[in-house]
């Protein structure tokens, strides 16, 4: 019987430890904290190693190790097994290998990849028999565990944390919608960050589609032997496979959607939707119905999301921008008057980039571990502790026509558990201004 063991008991840990065990495996399954739920996963036959990872676990042999998406491979228990070339796997890849029916729209990228794959959803719901996965929705395992007799279309979004554990995951259709610099708390480089969102399409076939975005010279340096049909897409041209022109989007001689149609503004979300609406149309869904969800779908949470509006002072919520790639994004939207919430937990990357948009910030004021360096990204810029120090100040400075805007460039972890609750925090102190 193969041993396998599993490093992190969060949903997705334990979806995997299940998955295996029904099949066979003898599972392990280890985390740093005391699980409240020992008891139910020890009903199920996996053994329990919680509150530490004693050195017994780096001795024996494993067939395959199972690791959190989120535990960096320079952490003693997973780097052992690194020296020792066991193979390390995500939960994605084992829900993948129990899954045969399934068929997966996969996206990756730095910023987009959640409205893309909410709006892919959307458009796999109307053919019937979808689901969502990865990091957002339910743990792939979950739904392997429940549906692995089933055919599924699945909207599946991944980081590449997760990219890094894939071996034989091949998607019928999958996007790298964008590159810039990001994640260098946990990546030995930039180099290696971008190459590791290319492995995406290292197990596609000739039928399979992989679409090229050749606005970003990053992709076009990193996006190499591809061996799958390749689908250029532009915003600027139209000597591309999938291209806008005449207020309308296409995908070679073919008409998808009308881009006055959607609900979601700002540039980047027509791109957005471009890639989802060609990705559902190779997933075999009717452009009537493709053209409905882009006509019906509404922003999704914490992506400059619109909160409400008091004298004259509008507000948005953009927690999810978690890099200057997708604050740019969101600078952009608005031609001036912006107050900008920026800061949080530092990941090593320079905010110089935001520096063009210091004629559209009215007003920077910076919270938490990087508050001082936008200093010297905008002109105006005050510095505060908090979030909540840092939008009582927004409020005190703003009038009528302005913009208060969180868009914080940074993750969350230094005062937050994760971007969501800031988000939320941040959405419930706005609503008691409102």
């Amino acid at each position: 019987m193969a041993e396998v063991l599993v490093i992190g008991a969060a949903r997705s840990g334990m979806a995997a430890a299940k998955l295996l065990k029904k099949h066979g495996y003898q599972v392990t399954l280890t985390d740093s904290q005391i699980l409240d739920n020992k008891k139910e996963l020890e009903d199920d036959g996996i053994l329990v190693v919680d509150g530490g990872h004693p050195e017994w676990l780096k001795e024996k042999s494993w067939d395959f190790i199972v690791k959190n998406p989120g535990i960096p491979y320079r952490v003693p228990i997973v780097k052992a097994f690194v020296e020792k070339k066991v193979p390390i796997y995500t939960e994605i890849e084992i829900g993948y290998r129990f899954a045969k029916h399934f068929r997966y729209g996969a996206v990756t990228g730095t910023n987009g990849k959640t409205t893309i794959t909410s709006l892919l959803y959307a458009m796999l719901q109307r053919k019937g028999n979808a689901l969502v996965a990865g990091n957002i929705g339910y743990p792939l395992c979950e739904w392997a565990d429940r549906y692995e007799e089933t055919e599924k279309d699945v909207a599946i979004e991944l980081s590449n944390f997760q990219l890094l554990g894939m071996e034989q995951f091949r998607p019928c259709v999958s996007v790298v919608c964008n590159l810039a610099p990001d994640h260098l708390d946990y990546m030995d480089s930039l180099e290696a960050y971008y190459s590791s969102k290319m492995r995406i399409y290292q197990s596609t076939q000739a039928d399979d589609w992989f679409l090229r975005n050749v606005d970003d010279p990053l992709i076009m340096q990193y996006a190499v032997h591809i061996p799958c049909q390749i689908i250029d897409f532009s915003m600027k041209r139209t000597d591309v496979d999938l291209y806008q022109k005449d207020g309308k989007v296409w995908l070679h001689d073919q008409m998808l959607f009308a881009i006055d149609t959607l609900k979601i503004v700002g540039e980047y979300n027509v791109c957005n939707a471009m890639i989802a609406a060609c990705m559902a149309y190779r997933m075999g869904v009717s452009l009537s119905d493709i053209r409905e969800v882009c006509a019906t779908f509404t922003p999704v949470e914490h992506r400059l999301e619109y909160l409400g509006e008091k004298d004259g002072v509008r507000f948005y919520n953009d927690s999810k921008a978690t890099n200057t790639h997708a604050v740019a994004a969101a600078l952009s939207s608005f031609p001036k008057n912006i107050i900008l919430l920026a800061g949080g937990h530092d990941k090593g990357i320079p905010f110089d980039d935001l520096k063009r948009f210091d004629g559209r910030v009215k007003l920077c004021v910076s919270f938490g571990e990087t508050k001082d360096k936008f200093k010297d990204v905008f002109t105006n810029c005050i510095v505060h502790e908090t979030m909540k120090e840092a939008l009582d100040e927004a409020c005190k400075q703003a009038c009528s026509g302005d913009i208060i805007l969180l868009s914080p460039a940074c993750s969350s972890y230094d005062q937050f558990h994760n971007y969501e609750e800031r988000g939320r925090i941040f959405k419930e102190m706005v609503q008691a201004i409102l």
